[in-house]
């Protein structure tokens, strides 16, 4: 289950570095301008929360982060309309792209996740 940004935020960002072409032809000290529209489309784009059998994958305008089941101990909605997912070491990470009303639809990733507590070659309770 894949969540992402809306895709305004890409076409929004896309404008407006089409936007900013007029201020570069006029000035050309003014170029640096331009990485700011398509930094935030990129960001748009590839940004968001990936929910697999395994676990979570966080993705970054640049990098990303893999955290199992296992490291998660709650999920919930903080300040808004944000998701964080609070990790067994006590840290917390927020999950792009995942808004309050998607909790649902993140638990039923987590309930088709493999149970944690079975060892390999028992089985489930």
């Amino acid at each position: 289950m894949k969540f992402r940004h809306h895709a305004a935020l890409t076409v929004a960002g896309i404008i407006a570095f089409i936007a900013t072409i007029p201020l570069v032809a006029a000035s050309w000290f003014l170029a640096p301008l331009m990485l700011v529209p398509l930094g935030i489309a990129a960001w748009a784009w590839r940004s968001g929360t990936d929910a697999t059998r395994d676990g979570l994958r966080v993705r970054a305008l640049v990098g990303q982060r893999r955290l199992r089941w296992t490291e998660i101990a709650e999920i919930g909605p903080v300040g808004g309309d944000r998701v964080v997912a609070r990790l067994t070491d006590g840290s917390a990470v927020l999950l792009p792209a995942v808004r309050g009303r998607d909790l649902p639809r993140l638990a039923a990733a987590l309930d088709a996740a493999p149970a944690a507590s079975t060892a390999p070659g028992q089985p489930a309770d």
